[in-house]
């Protein structure tokens, strides 16, 4: 049988990412990273580094790429500052200590407990930080601030009004309380760091073997009169999670709802002592249930199926109960998961894929366990990149 020849050019185009040499990778490395092309020096330099074995030195000169701060930082984690998930959201408190801290070279897992947060440099001429808008932030964006160069670190404590005690990292700043303490019950400031953080939503860390005594009042036992309901879709998510929202039973995002219906100008209130009485509404719907008098908290996940999340029970100063938000921030970001997680979204979003096989799931491992060495995310996405640099 006659066979087909394919055309030169077919085949070049076919095995492009095979026959990547080092300026080509040097382009992809920078491009992936910083999200804009690299000037000829620094391509130069980039190009030099792969030539000579040192790929992670060229993906760390792209790191240092302004935009790397500016755009896809900016990109990736904006989506975890707000319930729609949209890139489109204005700079925030957020967004910016997480650049600051990834800049800084901040263990990553101090970002859920730590008291920090990020400024603009008062040189910058914006409007200074408020409790009670976001201005300072949104003029920094208009003003297009280097990110990288704008930022200062100053404490929580020191600017909104609340105890060293009671930060716990990005979710006491002020955007994650209007996106995730306003009105409801305070679930979703859990669902969405688990979401965010851990990569696992409550659908898929339903477990109907855990003790439903720690589900709040709220909760019906018998939804339209049939207990079924509650067996099956709601004791599953409800008995691991309310234990663990009890950490936040202090915290609330304040706002006039008749002046200011879309909540922009409100601020984190942080009550110690007495427990905000989002937690105690609805009590007729099921007497009987766990009523809240503090801040104490269980983590029923580290047994059952979400033992699998890794929760670290080797270590002594983090226990299976404790109080506060700061304490609950330190149990999920010392998990397994936490560090699957951040190393799964980088690779998602410099590889611009999810990860297909052996080889990548393999490197996710690896990758894994290098960032688990100082939890210094840099080197995740060094790493993600020079290994989806022919592609």
């Amino acid at each position: 049988m006659k066979k087909l020849a394919i055309p030169l050019f077919a085949a070049i185009i076919f095995c492009g990412s095979a026959y990547a040499g080092p300026r080509e990778q040097a382009k992809q490395l920078h491009d992936r990273i910083a999200g804009v092309p690299a000037d000829s020096v620094l391509l130069d330099q980039m190009q030099t580094l792969i030539e000579n074995g040192d790929a992670i030195g060229a993906a760390e000169l792209a790191i240092e790429h302004p935009d790397f701060y500016n755009t896809t930082l900016k990109t990736i984690i904006t989506p975890w500052t707000n319930e729609t998930q949209t890139t489109f959201a204005p700079l925030n408190d957020y967004t910016a200590t997480v650049i600051g801290a990834i800049r800084d070279n901040r263990d990553f897992r101090t970002l859920l407990y730590d008291d920090i947060l990020y400024i603009g440099d008062p040189s910058l001429g914006v409007a200074s930080y408020s409790q009670t808008n976001n201005n300072h932030y949104q003029q920094m964006e208009q003003a297009g601030v280097d990110l990288k160069a704008g930022l200062i670190s100053v404490t929580q404590s020191s600017v909104n009004g609340i105890p060293d005690t009671a930060t716990a990292g990005v979710m006491t700043s002020r955007a994650a309380a209007q996106a995730f303490f306003v009105d409801g019950t305070n679930r979703a400031m859990l669902r969405f760091t688990l979401l965010n953080h851990l990569c696992s939503d409550m659908e898929q860390m339903k477990d109907n073997t855990r003790s439903p005594d720690r589900i709040r009042q709220d909760v019906s036992r018998s939804p339209g009169g049939d207990s079924r309901i509650f067996i099956n879709a709601c004791l599953g998510c409800h008995a691991g999670m309310d234990p663990l929202v009890q950490a936040f039973a202090y915290y609330n995002y304040v706002y006039d709802s008749g002046s200011d219906p879309e909540a922009l100008n409100g601020r984190l209130e942080y009550t110690a002592g007495s427990v905000q009485p989002k937690f105690l509404i609805n009590a007729s719907n099921f007497p009987y249930g766990f009523v809240t008098t503090d801040d104490s908290w269980d983590n029923y996940w580290r047994a059952g199926a979400n033992f699998l999340l890794g929760w670290d029970t080797n270590s002594l100063d983090l226990p299976i109960a404790d109080v506060g938000a700061k304490s609950l921030g330190r149990e999920l970001a010392n998990s397994e998961a936490f560090a699957s997680c951040q190393v799964k979204k980088v690779f998602k979003s410099i590889c611009f894929r999810e990860p297909e096989n052996s080889d990548d799931h393999i490197k996710i491992e690896q990758i894994t366990g290098l960032f688990k060495t100082d939890y210094n995310i840099k080197t995740v996405f060094a790493e993600s990149a020079v290994y989806c640099m022919g592609e």
